[in-house]
């Protein structure tokens, strides 16, 4: 199994952060190469699953799928993923950080990967450290990507 997690600070309150993350429809908007397929109906929480396609470092669309196993607004959030050989599990952690600035939160996104298979076994020896590196890029990114969302001055309009 390897784990990579990434933390940054975020210039709003933890509620806005969760609001933002939890936003399933206004994902396309932060780094996504278009728009997410939800896949259940009804209130977002545990069970619920969707799709988004991400743009990869070499330019290439990978569509992942997402489950949510739980959800402690607006602290915590887990989420799973299936890859090739390798099962993902996605934790979310935001608290209150002090800053200068009231409604400052410290956002901590953590991915484990566990293989499913022989040659998931294979890949991670051969390329973990490789593999962690993108992993950790694509987190701060995301990160980046949300604390601009959340950052963003109330009715600011995104350029598209």
């Amino acid at each position: 199994m390897s784990t990579v997690a990434v933390t940054r600070l975020i210039e709003a309150h933890a509620i806005d952060v969760w609001r933002l993350l939890t936003d399933l429809p206004g994902r396309a908007g932060r780094n996504l190469a278009g728009p997410v397929e939800l896949l259940t109906p009804g209130v977002f929480g545990p069970g619920t699953v969707w799709r988004e396609p991400r743009s990869q470092p070499d330019g290439s669309i990978l569509v992942e799928e997402f489950c949510v196993v739980e959800a402690v607004p607006p602290r915590l959030l887990v989420l799973i993923s299936s890859g090739a050989g390798v099962d993902y599990r996605i934790t979310w952690t935001m608290r209150a950080a002090r800053r200068r600035r009231k409604g400052c939160t410290s956002v901590t996104v953590t991915q484990e990967a566990v293989p499913t298979a022989p040659y998931g076994r294979v890949v991670a020896l051969l390329l973990g450290g490789l593999a962690a590196r993108a992993v950790e890029h694509a987190l701060r990114r995301d990160l980046a990507d949300l604390a601009v969302a959340a950052e963003r001055p109330a009715g600011a309009v995104e350029a598209a």
